[in-house]
């Protein structure tokens, strides 16, 4: 079994390239995003003020337990997190163990426990423009917040917890790859890289 660990910035593209990558390979896509702490003990408005870009706010220990069970070959629930409420949803996701899981988030190389569980580290690489533009669109599109908050947001969490913790991150990479996910030719190179490891 292969576990492919796969960072980045928020609207780096990683879920783009994992994407791109699990159409030519059977795997399980793990989403770090899945494991954020369950914040439904908070008030709404107060909620809205979590700094999800810090590693304090995933539940790292349940992602470790569950990728572990994966390892040994059993399926996992995975937990579902709303980002419009702000709370993990009562509902999982059944995930079954395959030969290869992608463990797919900003934060992922952050964690010594987590590296130490890949066999393969990935950064996926934007520039910060291009990031906040993808990070304004998808905000505003899927989690129903408008420009203000967007930004305010991004100049609060994301741009300093991204010096802080995401970009220092990318030193851990085995493979980084840039021009986030419309670089075909990485793509291609890293999928045939895992198919011929696991053939």
């Amino acid at each position: 079994m292969l576990v492919i660990g796969v960072a980045g910035g928020t609207g780096s593209g990683k879920t783009t390239v994992v994407r791109k990558m699990s159409s030519n390979i059977e795997c399980a896509v793990v989403s770090q995003d899945s494991y954020y702490k369950d914040n439904g003990h908070i008030p709404e408005e107060e909620r809205k003020q979590i700094n999800f870009d810090h590693p304090d706010s995933i539940e790292w220990e349940l992602l470790l337990q569950q990728i572990k069970s994966l390892k040994e070959g059993h399926s996992i629930d995975c937990p579902v997190y709303s980002f419009i409420t702000c709370t993990r949803e009562s509902e999982t996701v059944l995930i079954e163990p395959k030969k290869i899981i992608f463990i797919e988030g900003i934060l992922v190389l952050t964690q010594k426990a987590v590296r130490d569980i890949c066999d393969i580290k990935v950064f996926v690489d934007a520039p910060s423009d291009e990031r906040l533009i993808r990070v304004i669109n998808r905000d505003i599109d899927e989690r129903g917040r408008d420009i203000n908050e967007v930004l305010d947001r991004y100049l609060r969490t994301v741009k300093p917890m991204h010096e802080q913790f995401i970009e220092p991150s990318k030193r851990f990479a085995d493979i980084i790859v840039p021009q986030g996910g419309s670089n075909a030719v990485a793509i291609d190179v890293l999928t045939r890289s895992i198919q011929n490891t696991i053939a």
